[in-house]
C-alpha cells in the first residue's frame, strides 16, 4: 500500500495543523496510508524515511539539522516523493541550503503582505494542471528565488504591488512546479498561506494532483539506477 508521512509544525500563523489535515484528507481519500506527526524527529532515521512513498513537510521556518537534511536528501534521491506548499516547504529550514536545493526555491518576500489580489496563470498542458483555467486569489503573493531547472506549471505576474523591487520590472514568478531530486519526484505550490486558501477550488485541485503525482515517485523510479548520479566529491 502506498504510504505518506506528513510532518507539521513551525510558525503557527500558517495554520500548519489545519493545512496538514487538508493534505491528510487528500491522500486518505486516494487510498494512501498516512502517518501524521508534529515532530521533526521523523527525519532522524534514514531507513524509516525510505519506507515512505511520499514526504509532506508543513514547517515554516524552524531548523533542520545537517544530518536530518542529508537523510531527507537521500530518501528522496532513492525514490521517495516530496510535495508541499507555501512556507511549509519553501520557507522551511532557512539555514539549510541543501533543503532549498532539493525543493527548488526559497522564499524571500511577499510584497504587500496578506490579502493581495493576483492572478495565477497556468503555463503548461501537463496533466497536473490540465483543464484548470487561470484564476484569481487574494492572499500572499510569494516572491521566491527559484531554480531555473524547475518545470513550471503556473506563474503570477509581480506587478500588483509597488515596492523596492519594482525598478527591476515585473516578472512571471513561478507559483507551482515539479522537479527531480535523484530518482525522486518533487512538487511545490506557493499558495496556502492559511488553510482556507487551499481548502477548495483550483488551488486545492492543483495540490491534490501534485501530492498524488509525487506519491507515485517510487513506482516511476522502479528499475532505474541512481549510481550514475553519485559524485563522491559532493559534500554537504
Amino acid at each position: 500500500m502506498t504510504s505518506a508521512l506528513i510532518t507539521w509544525g513551525g510558525w503557527d500563523g500558517h495554520q500548519p495543523d489545519q493545512v496538514a489535515a487538508i493534505f491528510r484528507d487528500m491522500l486518505t481519500e486516494a487510498g494512501i496510508d498516512v502517518t501524521v506527526t508534529d515532530s521533526l524527529a521523523c527525519f532522524d532515521d534514514l531507513a524509516e524515511l525510505k519506507t515512505y512513498d511520499l514526504l509532506v513537510p508543513v514547517w515554516t521556518m524552524s531548523s533542520l539539522s545537517r544530518e536530518a537534511a542529508n537523510n531527507a536528501a537521500e530518501a528522496i534521491a532513492h525514490g521517495t516523493g516530496l510535495a508541499g506548499c507555501h512556507g511549509g516547504m519553501c520557507d522551511a529550514f532557512r539555514d539549510s541550503p541543501l533543503w532549498q536545493f532539493i525543493t527548488g526555491a526559497n522564499w524571500v518576500a511577499h510584497p504587500g503582505g496578506d490579502g493581495v489580489k493576483h492572478r495565477v496563470t497556468i503555463r503548461s498542458d501537463d496533466p497536473l494542471v490540465a483543464g484548470i483555467d487561470d484564476f484569481d486569489v487574494q492572499t500572499e503573493q510569494y516572491y521566491l528565488h527559484v531554480d531555473p531547472a524547475n518545470k513550471v506549471l503556473a506563474t503570477t505576474r509581480t506587478d500588483v504591488v509597488t515596492w523596492y523591487h519594482t525598478p527591476n520590472g515585473p516578472v512571471d514568478m513561478p507559483v507551482a512546479w515539479t522537479r527531480a531530486w535523484g530518482l525522486g519526484r518533487v512538487y511545490y505550490n506557493s499558495l496556502g498561506h492559511q488553510a482556507a486558501v487551499i481548502a477548495d477550488g483550483p488551488a486545492h485541485e492543483m495540490l491534490r494532483r501534485g501530492l498524488l503525482w509525487a506519491a507515485e515517485s517510487k513506482t516511476a523510479a522502479a528499475g532505474r539506477d541512481l549510481t550514475p548520479l553519485l559524485n563522491a566529491g559532493n559534500h554537504w
